[in-house]
């Protein structure tokens, strides 16, 4: 318990002072990336999932979060499994994956991802106003000049994922 609190204290911390307008582009995917890795301590997903890498896929194309998500990957792993950062084309490939980011310029193809993975264990993390409501199950946004994030839970659970309290206790109501 006291290494899950010395994990989540930067977390918590952080999520209380994001200010984005001043923020270069690397710190901005450095922070969505801290995010998104805290994620994967606070949603439990099942044991036919934690077989071999833990694939993120990135359905879009924006190089700084890449590069940002392929250097966390050299240096951490979501339990025994080591992260794999996968640059997927279409909604097809995004089955293979445990979490699919699907960015802004990809958001309409949030319904066509939603379909593809409807029967596997992938939490959908979307950058885009409103998605949460379509599908998404973590949605980055800026409110008063800080990055957060929306949650629905029923759509995590929809894919056999669990939501840790924390989780859902930080996400924008």
């Amino acid at each position: 318990m006291k290494k899950l609190l010395f994990i989540l204290l930067p977390f918590l911390f952080l999520c209380s002072w994001v200010v984005l307008p001043d923020q270069s582009e690397e710190t901005v995917a450095r922070t969505k990336v801290f995010y998104l890795y805290n994620f994967t301590k606070l949603i439990d997903w099942p044991s036919d999932s934690k077989q071999g890498n833990f694939v993120v896929g990135i359905l879009g194309t924006n190089i700084t979060l890449i590069n940002e998500l392929n250097k966390m990957a050299t240096k951490k792993m979501v339990e025994a499994q080591k992260i794999e950062i996968k640059n997927i084309s279409s909604s097809a490939d995004a089955a293979q994956c445990q979490i699919v980011y699907i960015l802004p310029e990809n958001s309409a193809q949030l319904g066509e991802v939603v379909n593809k993975v409807k029967s596997s264990s992938t939490l959908i993390i979307t950058e885009k106003q409103g998605l949460v409501k379509q599908g998404a199950g973590i949605n980055f946004v800026v409110i008063e000049n800080k990055l957060q994030y929306e949650l629905n839970k029923q759509n995590i659970e929809n894919h056999k994922l669990k939501v840790g309290s924390l989780l859902e206790t930080m996400a924008v109501h």
